[in-house]
């Protein structure tokens, strides 16, 4: 009998988390992708606490959407601001938690946004 899609996908999702904790030393950046927009947030595992959070509801990145962003772009600028978050509360190394999602498009640019502003994977 072949198994359902959904199992299948819990299946995959339950395979990849097993390598995903964030300890005090390296945090996990956790990333969700919507269709209209990108959050991410650095979590404590140990302590099940979030440091920091950043996301495309951001204000200053609404006005910027508005005004022809791509969101590529947009998801860079998330991860850029997530990373100068991390630098002022002393985080420098993390591990990326993509979500069970390809690491393409949206979610590399987060990717690459937080690498420049000094977090490392």
């Amino acid at each position: 009998m072949k198994p359902s899609p959904k199992k299948l996908y819990l299946q995959s999702r339950k395979r990849y988390f097993k390598g995903i904790t964030g300890t005090s030393a390296k945090l996990r950046l956790s990333v969700f992708r919507s269709h209209k927009h990108i959050y991410a947030q650095l979590i404590d595992d140990e302590k099940a606490q979030t440091l920091a959070a950043a996301s495309s509801l951001n204000q200053e990145l609404r006005t910027k959407r508005i005004n022809g962003l791509v969101p590529k772009e947009v998801a860079f600028c998330v991860g850029k601001n997530l990373g100068r978050v991390g630098a002022n509360l002393g985080i420098k190394h993390a591990v990326f938690d993509r979500g069970n999602k390809p690491y393409h498009g949206r979610i590399q640019r987060l990717a690459e946004g937080a690498r420049e502003a000094g977090l490392t994977f």
